[in-house]
């Protein structure tokens, strides 16, 4: 049976290819990256109620995998005026994840791990031994160091980590491919990442594959290519409840209070539970 998928959300997986790197392993870094997370963990294991809880502690009774693989930075490109996309090459075959899922970011003289969502798919690291992640800029040390000290051939370490809440193995396919909709909002259009491959998929799959675009800050001009796919303002009950069927999946990717709120949404126009997922690991 075809089946549409709804996305809400501030970012979605793309698949962008690149040329593939080597990594040539090194083991003192990598058991000085280990050593470090472990000091950092039972160093901090008293939270101070006054201070915001940090990646690791936040995550604690997460769901994490057993490596912690090295990875090496092979490309760096500002995706906004706040947010670098880092192209990260790795060559350990065991090292996998589901879409949805975030690492801990481990790197060398840093003493704070870092936490950040996978913005690539699991197929362009089974393909090309590249994963992806957007970073925001901020005074926390990880994405710190990313967007003033990180450079090409930089070496640092992954874990892969995250409850999926609502995610199952798929075993064969269950469905056709049906339609997509994606429900995309931001501060202002220079803060919608990822939007030209975003529109790049509409014209590859129409009538497959349509977004619309929420701006809520929106105060220059917008360019002509956007303008038909702009809706000014938060996304609304009524922009989501037309969609709501037996046969619609919903996923939300966003931060905390935006997935709360949506999820609140979806269940007062009468979306089940089981037909919506999101990551949450907070």
């Amino acid at each position: 049976m075809a089946h549409a998928t709804i996305y809400v959300g501030c970012t979605v997986p793309q698949l962008l290819r690149g040329a593939q790197s080597r990594i040539f392993p090194s083991h003192s870094l990598l058991g000085a990256l280990r050593h470090s997370a472990f000091c950092y963990c039972t160093g901090n294991g008293t939270i101070k109620s006054k201070r915001k809880m940090d990646h690791l502690e936040r995550t604690a009774n997460n769901f994490r995998q057993e490596v912690i693989t090295q990875a090496k930075v092979c490309g760096i490109t500002s995706e906004s005026e706040t947010v670098k996309r880092l192209r990260l090459a790795i060559a350990n075959k065991d090292f996998t994840f589901k879409a949805g899922q975030w690492v801990d970011f481990f790197i060398p003289g840093v003493s704070v791990v870092g936490g950040f969502s996978i913005c690539s798919s699991p197929g362009l690291l089974e393909q090309e031994g590249i994963l992806e992640l957007a970073v925001k800029h901020t005074v926390h040390p990880p994405a710190h160091w990313i967007h003033t000290e990180c450079t090409l051939d930089s070496e640092v370490a992954l874990r892969v980590g995250a409850d999926l809440h609502g995610y199952q193995e798929g075993k064969g396919n269950r469905h056709k491919l049906g339609t997509a909709k994606l429900y995309y909002s931001a501060k202002n259009t220079s803060e919608l990442l990822f939007k030209k491959n975003i529109l790049g998929l509409m014209k590859a799959f129409p009538g497959k594959i349509t977004c619309c675009f929420h701006v809520t800050q929106q105060h220059s001009q917008i360019c002509k290519e956007l303008q038909p796919h702009i809706t000014e303002g938060r996304i609304s009950e009524k922009d989501l409840e037309k969609h709501v069927s037996n046969d619609t999946s919903w996923y939300i990717c966003g931060p905390p209070p935006m997935i709360e709120s949506i999820s609140k949404l979806l269940t007062n126009i009468g979306v089940p539970r089981n037909r919506v997922f999101f990551e949450k690991w907070w």
